[in-house]
């Protein structure tokens, strides 16, 4: 049985998310996951819980480092207690150029700083239930301040889920080692990529800390090729031509490229962004690589497809929404099939 969640596209703003979660919860899905890109992922999240009755929603994910700790602990915190516990926190450090450039924050060392910000989080959390004086400090955060006055106080689900996404080796061992779950780039969704290089990693993790990794929740989101009939699939998978060669064109990402021996693709791409040449990855990206890393099928093939291709490596997937309401029907009963599988 797999928990679905819908996805939500990076252009939706606050004036359409509600009705996007509304139209989730009535699809069938078990949660929502709202991005941290164009438009603020926590106000999205509000806006997201407030309209739903019983949605999970996550960010997936928050961009962390230009975002102190305290700030996200405090949203995260009211959103745990006005949802009745439905939020889940998303992290993620995006890349360099973007935190110096796009936020002017600090790009140190992205795995310790990454660790530190989940257990800061963790010792604000225990300290806003408990009362207790908060304290942490470490090298890149220091909390050892909250008067009264800033005191939230305890809520009725204190535990709030902290995902992390991962891509290299040594963040995805951290993830395993600090996090309550991880949440997969769609670049390392293929099942022999988790199988062979993502999950020996988080178990290298989870050793580090002596767990055990049974409540670990891996959060598979693959580029879904999915829809009425032939011809919407077809379309859906032209659609994510052009996104695996936007993704590719970005050497953070190559690491599953080159599982499969195609290392010269990222090369190429990544010319063809210093050239301005956008518009022609799309021919760089094969049929070979679409069947590697594109799920597809029609509504009524697709949860036969993905249960097939992730049976037993992850229990919860991200889903598309069907992007004309008028596949809200067969949409839902492919979501129905998934979650009972």
């Amino acid at each position: 049985m797999f928990q679905v969640f819908a996805s939500t596209p990076e252009s939706m703003g606050p004036g359409a998310i509600g009705a996007h979660a509304q139209r989730a919860e009535a699809l069938g899905f078990d949660g929502l996951q709202v991005p941290d890109a164009v438009h603020d992922g926590l106000l999205l999240a509000a806006m997201a819980l407030h309209a739903s009755e019983r949605l999970l929603v996550g960010t997936g994910v928050l961009v962390a480092f230009p975002r102190s700790p305290m700030t996200v602990a405090v949203a995260a915190w009211d959103l745990q207690h006005m949802s009745g516990g439905r939020f889940e926190l998303g992290l993620g450090t995006q890349i360099k150029q973007n935190i110096e450039e796009r936020y002017s924050a600090r790009w140190d060392s992205p795995v310790p700083q990454l660790r530190e910000y989940v257990q800061s989080l963790r010792a604000i959390f225990h300290s806003f239930q408990s009362g207790e004086k908060l304290h942490f400090e470490g090298e890149h955060y220091r909390f050892t301040r909250l008067q009264p006055f800033f005191y939230p106080g305890p809520i009725e689900n204190p535990h709030i889920p902290v995902l992390c996404g991962a891509v290299g080796p040594a963040m995805t061992r951290m993830v395993g080692a600090v996090a309550d779950g991880m949440i997969t780039h769609p670049t390392n969704t293929p099942p022999e990529y988790i199988r062979q290089v993502c999950l020996p990693r988080l178990r290298a993790g989870f050793a580090r800390t002596g767990r055990d990794g049974s409540d670990f929740r891996l959060i598979l989101g693959p580029l879904i090729a999915t829809g009425r009939d032939a011809a919407a699939v077809s379309a859906q998978w032209e659609k994510q031509r052009g996104m695996l060669g936007f993704l590719y064109s970005t050497p953070a990402y190559w690491p599953s490229l080159e599982l499969f021996g195609w290392q010269d693709k990222g090369r190429q791409l990544l010319e063809l962004t210093r050239e301005g040449r956008w518009q022609d990855m799309s021919e760089i990206v094969t049929d070979e690589m679409l069947e590697r890393f594109v799920p597809r099928g029609t509504y009524d093939e697709i949860a036969d497809v993905l249960r097939e291709r992730y049976a037993g490596l992850a229990a919860r997937i991200t889903f598309p929404m069907p992007e004309d309401p008028a596949d809200d029907a067969p949409a839902a009963a492919a979501i129905a099939r998934l979650r009972a599988a």
